[in-house]
């Protein structure tokens, strides 16, 4: 093989896994931003992890989960690879990614935004 050849495969191999990673779970996709990838929802909107979380149990509730929507599964959403589906305090299933529930940021507003990365020193860009 030549070296273009290799590069072209590998190049192609990485598409596929980013892919597969962003197909693995209904709503959850990944996504290449300014800081590397990043975890999203359907839209594209960046997902963060909140780090007063513990247990695979969300603790952003009322206020907090209106400025930090969570992620919501769907009806019959099933645990894959890595992904769970946890329920919040008001019954309500919420994606999480290797234990830690997943959020939006309310003054994201485009795809690809990352404004809320380090947000109070607590939350953070979820990576795939």
């Amino acid at each position: 093989m030549t070296l273009k050849t290799l590069a072209l495969s590998a190049t192609l191999t990485l598409a596929a896994s980013i892919s597969f990673a962003g197909g693995m779970v209904e709503g959850v996709k990944s996504m290449d931003t300014a800081n590397g990838m990043v975890l999203t929802d359907s839209n594209g909107m960046t997902q963060y992890t909140f780090d007063k979380d513990s247990g695979g149990k969300s603790m952003c509730n009322g206020g907090c989960a209106v400025k930090w929507p969570p992620l919501m599964a769907p009806a019959g959403a099933e645990d894959h690879d890595g992904f769970t589906v946890i329920t919040r305090d008001d019954g309500s299933m919420q994606w999480a990614h290797d234990g830690w529930p997943l959020y939006g940021w309310v003054n994201d507003k485009a795809m690809g935004d990352i404004t809320g990365d380090g947000v109070g020193g607590v939350w953070h860009l979820a990576r795939p």
